[in-house]
């Protein structure tokens, strides 16, 4: 049977609320003024952080939730924020009674826009119900729906993804070139997971060619040195000709590039006089 919090007029209950990003790191914090442990995780004592609403209906419409802080703990930094370690991150919001440890989970969702200004933070979360807006019914399509290295395409990720380090860097075209791993021309649409230096697990996406360097869609500043080392995934610009020449896996082909588009429903007949 769940604890009902909030029976009685006085009662030991603080709030939870945990972190989980996607390069592993797992944070906790709760509004009570000493740590409390449960659960695997140490939810350190952050009486400024607090959700400021909590929204849950029975409909489909998406919860929504605020959560107002301050940036006073290490663990979460404006620099963090700002190189999107916390984008996506899994979130958990509850209830605790810091005497008993019994807790329930109010918010289970994801982390969206994280604003910042004058020393605090706001942040949107995204209930678990965002999912239902998602299309599941495949729209067609000339290029591949699916995934470079998905369940769908079914390319091994293992042959297209390598260790490399970092030979040069350009600020000026946000541009690093690698040793060790692809030709550039292979890299393109690809991505850079970094293990070495300031963004060690975070992901980047190559969005465009200088030369034998890949130019990043995030700034990388001064923070990447030569020698810093990152995972290479491939690129793949999903056409049915790349598909087949390049990757020899047409039949895990996730699209009609021989459908007629809609110009055919406009067509008319001509004299040939």
């Amino acid at each position: 049977m769940s604890r009902i919090f909030f029976a009685s007029e006085l009662e030991g209950v603080a709030t939870w609320w945990s972190i989980k990003r996607r390069d592993g790191v797992a944070l906790g914090f709760t509004s009570h003024n000493r740590d409390i442990g449960f659960g695997g995780i140490t939810y350190r004592a952050a009486p400024g952080i607090l959700p400021s609403a909590i929204r849950r209906t029975a409909s489909l419409e998406r919860d929504s939730v605020e959560v107002l802080g301050v940036l006073a703990l290490d663990s979460i930094a404006e620099a963090d924020l700002a190189a999107g370690r916390f984008a996506e991150a899994r979130i958990a919001i509850g209830l605790v009674d810091w005497e008993t440890l019994d807790r329930a989970t109010l918010f289970n969702g994801t982390l969206g826009n994280v604003s910042q200004e004058a020393g605090s933070f706001e942040a949107e979360l995204r209930s678990a119900k965002a999912d239902l807006e998602l299309d599941v019914v495949p729209r067609t399509s000339p290029t591949c729906r699916a995934g470079f290295c998905d369940a769908e395409c079914r390319v091994n990720p293992a042959s297209h993804t390598h260790l490399a380090a970092v030979a040069s860097v350009d600020l000026a075209e946000n541009s690093v070139r690698f040793t060790g791993g692809p030709g550039a021309a292979e890299m393109r649409d690809g991505s850079v997971r970094w293990i070495d230096g300031p963004f060690a697990g975070i992901s980047m996406q190559a969005i465009d060619l200088d030369g034998e360097s890949l130019v990043l869609d995030r700034s990388i500043g001064e923070g990447v040195v030569a020698g810093h080392k990152a995972y290479l995934r491939e690129g793949c610009d999903h056409t049915i000709a790349t598909c087949a020449s390049r990757f020899g896996n047409a039949a895990n082909f996730r699209g009609e590039p021989h459908l007629p588009g809609n110009d055919l429903l406009a067509r008319h007949p001509t004299g040939t006089g």
